[in-house]
């Protein structure tokens, strides 16, 4: 038997020891699910699965306290912060629910010709097979129910796999579904190191992996996916924020500064490059740098506290390296750049670092902001595009055809005109291209993704 400890990144503390799954334990989990599938006389039917998340919904709204509480102490995101993923949690049901009453198929036109004449044809929607979910640190609630309820909408059986930083959340909604109604073995929770996950993920037994986290390790877990397995993957980028010298500075702050540093950059689409017009860029340093020095950067229990610590003391020192790196290469550091505690690192603003600097071009995952000066629109776009990272980008302005300009021209699968490339709802495609990602995530893409498309021919 074996234990890995849960830490808390805030104090140091161990909140909890879970008993990690063997290779031999995940295998018998993962033959349950798969026997779930393929025995289709004991799939939910759609009524089922609209009680079981209207149970959980309930369920999950009365532990409140408990989930906010449980996420804070593992994952060090603020209350204020916690809470908003905790609606956003529960809204994300909300939207399965709605989603499942309209998710059917198509009726085929036939008769159309003389072979489909005397022919009714249409489609239905059934699960696509077992779901493996490997859900990353920074909102655990809110990414397992990303993951999950998915599949439980589409009726995959569903293994999770949450990182071993922040198990506790899934956990809880794991055992909440169980508790609402849902069949053993359809939604199952695995407590798992790296290579006992890699084992598990090349079984033919997986029909869809659900992955959000690295880059490097969910395009590597790509490969070891068996022929015909599907697969969503959900990384990080070095999201570009275009400021026009027309806009009004005092009211873009609060988005800004929200989008640059919310959970300490902890964050796959935050604010990593700001790329501000020479004639404004003076102005707009003085005006970012009062409103950083403004945060509240400490316990992330205190209900003022606005931003946290990052998740362990090793990425401190990574951050840190970073900004070192980049100062040394040229960077002005113009605010931070210090270790705050070993868990804690202060806001950060850089200057003009060197185009093919790390913080320039690789994802920080931190609280650091590179700001770079452009004389003029293309020069902006040419730089924000010089990456291949494509989630989500954005542009400030006031002028309807820069705009359309920078909509068009920008490579983010997403683009946020006048607000921060951190921007999402829950019922919106997100997702990112290239490096950044396969497929779209949001509640209604997800089950997409997670269903077929069978068609019936009825010769009449």
């Amino acid at each position: 038997m074996s234990f890995t400890s849960v830490i808390n990144p805030f104090s140091q503390s161990i909140i909890a020891e879970i008993e990690l799954d063997t290779e031999a334990e995940a295998l018998i989990k993962l033959k349950k699910a798969h026997s779930l599938y393929i025995e289709k006389k004991r799939w939910h039917s759609i009524k089922d699965r609209l009680d079981i998340l209207k149970k959980t919904h309930e369920l999950l709204a009365a532990k409140r306290d408990l989930i906010v509480t449980t996420a804070i102490k593992e994952g060090g995101k603020p209350y204020k912060d916690t809470m908003i993923e905790f609606e956003r949690g529960l809204f994300g049901i909300e939207i399965a629910i709605h989603e499942l009453f309209n998710f059917k198929g198509e009726v085929i036109n036939m008769g159309v010709d003389s072979a489909s004449s005397g022919r009714l044809s249409f489609t239905i929607k059934e699960p696509r097979g077992v779901v493996f979910a490997i859900s990353a640190f920074n909102h655990p609630f809110n990414l397992s129910i990303h993951q999950v309820i998915p599949a439980v909408a589409t009726g995959c059986p569903v293994l999770i796999k949450p990182s071993l930083k922040t198990p506790l959340s899934a956990k809880i909604l794991v055992d909440t579904l169980c508790e609402a109604g849902l069949a053993e073995g359809w939604c199952q929770y695995l407590a798992l190191e790296n290579d006992v996950t890699e084992k598990i993920i090349q079984n033919g037994m997986v029909g869809f992996m659900s992955f959000i986290g690295s880059a490097n390790v969910g395009w590597y877990l790509r490969n070891k996916l068996v022929a015909g397995a599907g697969c969503q993957l959900e990384h990080g980028g070095i999201a570009p924020v275009i400021i026009d010298d027309r806009v009004d500075i005092d009211s873009i702050m609060p988005g800004l500064i929200r989008g640059s540093f919310y959970h300490a950059g902890q964050v796959c689409v935050k604010v990593q490059r700001i790329f501000v017009y020479r004639s404004i860029f003076e102005e707009f340093l003085e005006k970012f740098k009062a409103a950083t020095e403004k945060l509240k950067v400490g316990d992330p229990a205190d209900e003022d506290t606005d931003m946290g610590p990052l998740i362990t003391p090793s990425d401190v020192n990574r951050v840190d390296g970073v900004v070192k790196e980049s100062i040394s290469r040229g960077a002005k550091l113009y605010f931070g750049g210090q270790k705050l505690s070993n868990t804690m690192y202060k806001p950060t603003i850089l200057i003009n670092p060197p185009w093919d600097s790390k913080i320039s071009t690789e994802e920080i995952f931190g609280p650091v902001v590179a700001v770079y000066n452009f004389s003029d629109l293309d020069e902006a776009i040419r730089r924000a595009n010089a990456s291949d990272y494509f989630f989500q980008a954005a542009i400030y302005t006031k002028d309807i055809f820069t705009a359309f300009k920078a909509a068009k021209e920008l490579n983010g699968r997403a683009v946020i005109i006048n607000d921060h490339t951190a921007f999402r709802v829950d019922y919106m495609p997100f997702g990112g291209h290239r490096r950044s990602g396969l497929g779209v995530s949001g509640i209604r893409y997800s089950m997409e993704d997670l269903s077929i498309d069978k068609l019936l021919v009825i010769t009449a």
